[in-house]
């Protein structure tokens, strides 16, 4: 791989680290919560709704694009020579881990979501 592009990528990376731990949370504390018990929080199951919307359209679209990209790796491989087939034996191992972490990461997000959903604030 070229060094621009692992320095770009690292870049990237870090870039991303860094703006995942300066993120504002707007949440409401349960002190809050047990505060205003006599009013209703509202908009819990709007968020849940659009989220839920969010994580099965990305996840349909990962799974169409995964299906679609190792149609294509196959259809070259079964045309390729000896040298081709190598070639894409090599580019196999990324895309199944690519695969791999799209499935696997709409399903955790969904594990933490119903995990999180059972706890209630007392």
């Amino acid at each position: 791989m070229n060094k621009n592009i692992k320095k770009i990528c690292s870049i990237v990376l870090m870039l991303i680290l860094i703006m995942t731990f300066s993120v504002n949370s707007f949440a409401l504390s349960p002190n809050d919560i047990q505060a205003d018990a006599n009013k209703t929080v509202t908009g819990g199951k709007e968020i849940e709704n659009v989220g839920k919307a969010i994580v099965g359209i990305l996840r349909t679209v990962g799974i169409v694009l995964s299906v679609v990209v190792l149609i294509v790796l196959g259809i070259k491989y079964m045309m390729g020579s000896a040298e081709e087939k190598s070639e894409y034996k090599k580019t196999m191992i990324p895309y199944l881990v690519g695969a791999a972490l799209i499935f696997a990461a709409s399903a955790f997000a969904e594990v933490i979501f119903q995990f999180f959903n059972g706890i209630s604030v007392s």
